[in-house]
């Protein structure tokens, strides 16, 4: 299979498996991908996923065989878009683990997520505009919103990648590692995560996720809601009884 899954406790593993392909992205890759996202959140006993990938590159990109046969459609998906993801609409966090080059379509893939482990030699780039193309599956306006628009401008007009380093000082990356300990930092910040209320991590996930789309009317407005929402929820109770009686919190996600 081009794209396997794992579950491991709450967290969902998701794995790209053309590792002869560098990982490009065709039909298989994307249905995979949209699979694994439905798998993600319609079971309510996984909180958070992960994508990573086999081999020595996280993903250059469309797989160009495929677009020169005239088969490009089937890199998207209809609820997905790009990969089965880019467009996908989801509630759950999402940690990319990126070894190697996360290139074109790899980095979209990287941006669509909510938070980016590194391999030290990873790389981060669009090269579209040396093959006379346009990132055109988010690329081009999550990058300048991920790291600035200088930097940005500078990555999708010259078309040159970026260390891992690099994507770290400007912020794309939330951590650096070793390649030998690149799957387990995934899963560390993962569990990281999987402690907290999932219900009010999806909330705040979703007013960040919007941050920077919305007006601040808006996002006040969320927050509100958000703050009534968890009031009403089982888990709110939990919280505070966990604190007094000084234990760890039992979530129920509801």
């Amino acid at each position: 299979m081009a794209v396997n899954t794992e579950a491991k406790g709450r967290v969902l593993v998701i794995t790209l498996d053309r590792p002869e392909a560098r990982n490009a992205v065709n039909g298989d890759v994307a249905s995979g991908i949209e699979a694994a996202i439905d798998k993600l959140e319609n079971d309510p006993e996984l909180w958070v996923g992960i994508i990573q990938s086999s081999g020595t590159v996280f993903c250059a990109g469309a797989d160009l065989k495929e677009v020169s046969a005239g088969n490009g459609r089937a890199l998207s998906t209809e609820r997905g878009g790009f990969a089965g993801l880019v467009k996908r609409e989801r509630t759950k966090p999402l940690i990319a683990a990126v070894n190697g080059a996360a290139v074109a379509g790899g980095c979209e893939i990287v941006l669509s997520c909510d938070m980016v482990i590194a391999a030290e030699g990873a790389r981060f780039g669009l090269p579209e505009v040396k093959r006379s193309l346009a990132a055109a599956a988010g690329g081009l306006f999550r990058l300048p919103r991920a790291v600035g628009t200088g930097p940005a401008m500078e990555m999708i007009l010259t078309g040159d990648p970026i260390s891992a380093d690099r994507a770290y000082q400007l912020g794309l990356v939330n951590h650096v590692v070793p390649l030998d300990g690149l799957a387990q930092a995934a899963l560390d910040l993962a569990d990281r995560i999987v402690v907290n209320a999932p219900l009010a991590v999806r909330a705040s996930r979703e007013i960040a996720v919007n941050a920077l789309k919305l007006d601040d009317a808006e996002l006040w407005k969320m927050s509100a809601a958000a703050s009534k929402a968890m009031s009403q929820t089982e888990d709110f109770k939990e919280g505070p009884r966990a604190f007094i009686e000084k234990r760890d919190p039992v979530w129920k996600g509801r």
